[in-house]
């Protein structure tokens, strides 16, 4: 895929898992939410797989080491080894060990991820401000991370200790509803020091790379939830993307997607990798895909037609985008996505 200007999602006559070598999950909102199996996941990934496509999950969480999180994907009746997870911690502690001297300590805020991450590349995981660290490194440490862990890292970092955060995604989804994520906790340290950390994860290139080193993918589809992470780290490595309608994206957020946060397709959850994707093509003064057609007019978008709900928002995408052009779009979309129920 061209770092180009996106104005309608592409059409695939091939199932995706034909057509791309490997699937790079991400994993909240994706395949689980709270840790429950999201709807037609387990089925999906398994015909996938039978079908020979290599699945890889790839995610911002550093909060699990790669072996708890193939156990539970493996539990939920999804077969992983921990080969197959990639993580933004292996990717923030191989970013580390590239700044300092092998065996060097690192402060960790966070959880027992970044420790074996750290451990994996040859460096001392160590608690405290203290015990000289040669960087700081902060990721996900869940809801019972203390609040003086943000402390600590604050007082290396002023001290002036390289800071590196794992991700700086906001938000997580969680079973009751979306909560506070790792951007949301390096904010803090950030606010106490003023200072700026390396950031390893999605959508910065140390992630991709990390997965791409992992996987050997040849040919790989990015399978995520949320424009700013998953699709713009599938934009940064130039590789195509598959966007799901099961995590924090919604109708509206994808209509007013810039160019970076644009997907290569769109499909309602997993059973997209096993069909192709319709084609959205020019019609009149807009865009054709199924049964819907799409324009920008003076003011609003104006969809008209019936069928599949998803070919109707595909048409308002291409309609919305090109509209934009290298912006987001101002025009109300609001009538055509409520009647599409999205």
């Amino acid at each position: 895929m061209s770092q180009s200007v996106r104005t309608r999602p592409e059409g695939s006559g091939q199932a995706l898992s034909e057509a791309y070598d490997t699937a790079l999950l991400d994993l909240d909102g994706v395949v689980y939410a709270g840790g429950n199996a999201i709807a037609h996941a387990v089925d999906s990934l398994a015909v996938a797989r039978a079908g020979g496509m290599h699945l890889a999950y790839v995610t911002n969480n550093a909060l699990r080491t790669p072996d708890i999180v193939a156990a539970h994907l493996t539990e939920l009746g999804i077969p992983t080894g921990a080969d197959d997870v990639i993580t933004s911690a292996q990717a923030v502690a191989r970013l580390i060990s590239e700044q300092v001297p092998a065996g060097a300590r690192v402060l960790v805020i966070g959880g027992e991820g970044l420790r074996v991450a750290l451990r994996e590349r040859g460096l001392e995981p160590v608690e405290s401000a203290d015990d000289d660290p040669a960087a700081v490194v902060q990721g996900f440490g869940g809801p019972e991370l203390p609040w003086g862990r943000f402390a600590e890292a604050s007082y290396a970092v002023a001290r002036g200790v390289p800071w590196f955060a794992s991700n700086t995604d906001l938000t997580i989804p969680s079973g009751r509803g979306i909560a506070p994520g790792n951007g949301a906790a390096v904010e803090v340290v950030r606010i106490a020091t003023g200072a700026e950390p390396q950031v390893a994860g999605k959508p910065l290139p140390p992630m991709h790379r990390e997965t791409i080193l992992r996987t050997g993918a040849e040919q790989p589809l990015v399978v995520g939830d949320r424009l700013d992470t998953d699709i713009e780290g599938a934009f940064n490595g130039e590789v195509d993307s598959l966007l799901v309608l099961t995590g924090v994206t919604d109708g509206a957020q994808l209509l007013a997607a810039p160019p970076q946060h644009r997907p290569t397709y769109v499909d309602a959850d997993l059973r997209g990798l096993l069909t192709g994707q319709p084609d959205v093509v020019p019609d009149g003064d807009g865009f054709r895909c199924g049964g819907w057609t799409a324009a920008a007019g003076a003011e609003r978008l104006e969809l008209d037609g019936d069928g599949e709900a998803l070919d109707g928002l595909r048409a308002l995408c291409a309609a919305a985008w090109t509209a934009a052009g290298d912006g987001s779009c101002g025009l109300d979309a609001g009538k055509g996505l409520a009647r599409l129920g999205l």
